[in-house]
Order: C-alpha cells, then structure tokens, then sequence
C-alpha cells in the first residue's frame, strides 16, 4: 500500500477539526491552546505534504519550520497570560475572562 498525498490531507483534516472542536466546546484556556496547536500542526502536514508531493524543494519544510517556531513562543505568551489569569482569579475559564477590564 502506497502513502500518497490524500492520507496526509484526511490526517490534516481531522487535526483541524478535533483542533476546531477543542477551541468551540472548551471553556478552559489551556484547552482552547492545545486546540490551536492541533491546528498549527494540521497546516505543517499541509504544508510537508504538499512540498513533498507538488515538488515544490524545500519551502514547505522551511515555512513549517517557522510555524513551529511560532508555536513555541505562542506557547509561551500565552501560557504566561494563563498563569497570570489564573493568579487573579483562582481559575482559567475562558468565559470569566471579559472580568479583566474591571
């Protein structure tokens, strides 16, 4: 059996649709950023994919490199906002969220 490039786009689009359901019905922000992740890990299989497939060289690889990268440091920002919700309020639910302008 031979891999070709529509496994990869069905294993992409189930990653954005668990990724879509995880930021939809979650209430707690780290859920609604492991949501994102699974998205940004969809668009690098799109993007290896198709750079493998479409033989496009090496641009996939290097923008799926960047976006990895950006993940991490959205991780980080965003888990340092998490912390500093959960220091205020004592939770991290994203609908208590809007409290912050008061």
């Amino acid at each position: 059996m031979h891999v070709g490039l529509t496994h990869f786009l069905v294993v992409s689009a189930i990653l954005f649709t668990l990724g879509i359901y995880g930021i939809v019905t979650r209430k707690n922000a780290v859920m609604v950023l492991m949501g994102i992740e699974l998205i940004l890990n969809a668009a690098n299989i799109n993007f290896v994919a198709f750079a493998r497939y479409g033989n496009f060289g090496l641009g996939g690889q290097v923008i799926a490199l960047f976006i990895i990268i950006l993940a991490a440091a959205e991780a980080a920002i965003a888990l340092a906002i998490v912390l500093n919700i959960y220091k205020t309020f004592s939770n991290v639910n994203v609908d208590e969220i809007d409290k912050l302008k008061e």
